[in-house]
């Protein structure tokens, strides 16, 4: 990777670098594009894909809280002081034309 490659990405990502930023990004890019290069690398054909990495440490994992509604809902309290509103919902100015 060369400076030019920087200043490419930060283009198609719509940054403005300056010519020091995008010397200091250089070798942490480099870094990244390294170990991607080492992941790339590793033979895993014959392992089988799961569907998330801490199924494989099951024994380790801690397991994940049920998902269920702790609060009340308080939809009409918080309602009561807006401005405005609509349907149960905040009216707020356009703030994009």
């Amino acid at each position: 990777m060369k400076l030019n490659d920087v200043q490419r990405i930060a283009h198609l990502s719509m940054l403005e670098l300056t010519q020091a930023e995008a010397e200091a990004v250089l070798p942490q890019l480099q870094a990244i594009f390294s170990l991607v290069e080492e992941m790339q690398a590793v033979d895993t054909r014959n392992f089988e894909p799961l569907a998330h990495p801490i199924l494989f440490l099951r024994d380790l994992a801690q397991p994940l809280r049920v998902d269920r509604v702790t609060e009340e809902n308080h939809r009409e309290e918080n309602m009561l002081t807006a401005p405005a509103k609509q349907d149960g919902y905040f009216l707020v100015p356009r703030v994009i034309e």
